[in-house]
């Protein structure tokens, strides 16, 4: 782990607004008002237009966000070249850095060179990457990072086939005693997280689960009694 502090963090349920839903209009007061109302972390979707179809923000938004907020910065590079963005994205100040199995081929390579940089590693499986991509991994990483829909673009519907995959692999890291935290991300919102946390989910991303929703603080508290 980085540090102590972060040690401590490992398995506390989490909640994650990912920014990808705020309003871009007025991202410093999106970013602060979900701060304000309990978020844990902010998630930064990351996307280059060639691994998805959709093209997002860069390392200068994530320096922006850091100078915004206290909290972690939970950076997800959905590219196919992460190899040459991570020193970028750790020096604007990403507090995890999280990369797909799907495109990395020296992934453990790639993983010391996350935390040589002195940020928490993690790997991402789309939904129909078979856990065994990431077994041989598991004893380097803090996280992993299951997309719960198919990645590119916000407002999915959660694929319900992932809640095993999240139970099959909570039984893994308990079994073996890793320290690593399962993430889980894409259709959560009040009427699932639950299923979600019950089968063995640590993290829980939103996007417009928070933002397209008239109060941060009672959609967060809510979420919150959820996954206790």
């Amino acid at each position: 782990m980085i540090d102590d502090e972060l040690d401590m963090e490992v398995r506390l349920k989490k909640i994650a607004p990912s920014i990808l839903s705020a309003d871009f209009s007025r991202l410093d007061k999106e970013v602060r008002a979900v701060e304000r109302a309990g978020a844990d972390l902010i998630h930064v979707d990351v996307m280059d237009g060639h691994f998805v179809p959709n093209i997002t923000i860069g390392p200068l938004v994530v320096m922006g966000l850091r100078k915004l907020t206290s909290l972690p910065l939970d950076v997800h590079l959905m590219i196919e070249e992460p190899q040459r963005y991570i020193e970028a994205f750790a020096q604007a100040g990403a507090s995890w850095i999280t990369i797909h199995v799907e495109v990395c081929r020296a992934l453990s390579q790639m993983v010391k060179k996350i935390r040589m940089l002195r940020v928490r590693p993690g790997v991402v499986l789309n939904p129909a990457t078979p856990l065994k991509k990431l077994y041989s991994i598991l004893d380097e990483i803090d996280l992993v990072l299951l997309m719960s829909v198919n990645p590119g673009f916000g407002g999915q519907a959660f694929i319900p086939e992932v809640l095993k995959k999240v139970e099959q692999l909570r039984k893994t890291i308990d079994q073996n005693g890793y320290e690593v935290e399962i993430e889980v991300d894409g259709g959560i919102k009040l009427e699932n997280i639950g299923e979600v946390s019950k089968a063995g989910g640590d993290i829980f991303v939103l996007g417009t689960g928070i933002f397209k929703t008239p109060n941060y603080k009672e959609t967060i508290r809510k979420l919150r009694k959820e996954i206790l």
